[in-house]
């Protein structure tokens, strides 16, 4: 149960980024996924991770300490979007710079979850992107959002896809969750995920 949630800091560089006391779990995805409203809906506080029309907004590495003051407080960390055109070269690069340096480097990364669109196939961009966390060992699990905008089949089929394409790639499959922010859809498995991660 998250009983608070307060942002910390952001930051550009690995060594700028809290001192790894606490477990913590990473969310990431394509530009536009809609992270910043699951993060808010997760947390039950609406505008802690600031939304935006404008797709590539979060620019920063941004933590968010949970439970502060329990005996198990923990981090979720509000990652960068990935694939936006619009935003210029060198700042994608610096991007994924840090990004990498962050998911490759960071000892209490317990778990990186990668959200992707209910409503689209799997994107050429989500799979390299998971491939990546693969090359480098990193665990994870793939959360759907926006799941309240497609119909049951719809997202069946969407889903049945990316595990296709998943068993492709990996031997297993990750953890998978069917969530909607607008709707609460998912929240409560996707929490008891996060409570487990923060007991570490």
């Amino acid at each position: 149960m998250i009983t608070s949630a307060e942002f910390v800091k952001s930051s550009v560089e690995l060594d700028k980024c809290p001192k790894p006391i606490h477990p913590e779990v990473a969310f990431i995805g394509r530009s536009n996924v809609g992270k910043s409203s699951l993060i808010n809906r997760l947390v039950n506080k609406k505008g802690l991770a600031k939304t935006s029309g404008k797709p590539g907004k979060t620019q920063t590495i941004n933590h968010f300490i949970i439970n502060e003051g329990s005996s198990k407080p923990w981090y979720l960390v509000d990652l960068p979007g990935y694939g936006y055109a619009k935003v210029a070269k060198t700042s994608r690069k610096a991007w994924s710079r840090f990004i990498e340096e962050y998911l490759r480097n960071r000892e209490n990364l317990y778990c990186t979850m990668v959200l992707v669109d209910s409503r689209l196939e799997p994107q050429k961009i989500d799979l390299e992107f998971i491939t990546q966390l693969g090359k480098w060992q990193l665990p994870f699990c793939i959360v759907f959002t926006k799941a309240d905008k497609m119909k049951p089949g719809g997202l069946n089929n969407t889903v049945e896809l990316y595990k296709k394409a998943l068993l492709e790639i990996y031997s297993e499959l990750p953890g998978i969750f069917i969530t909607s922010a607008d709707n609460g859809l998912g929240k409560d498995e996707l929490l008891a995920f996060l409570e487990k991660a923060a007991r570490g």
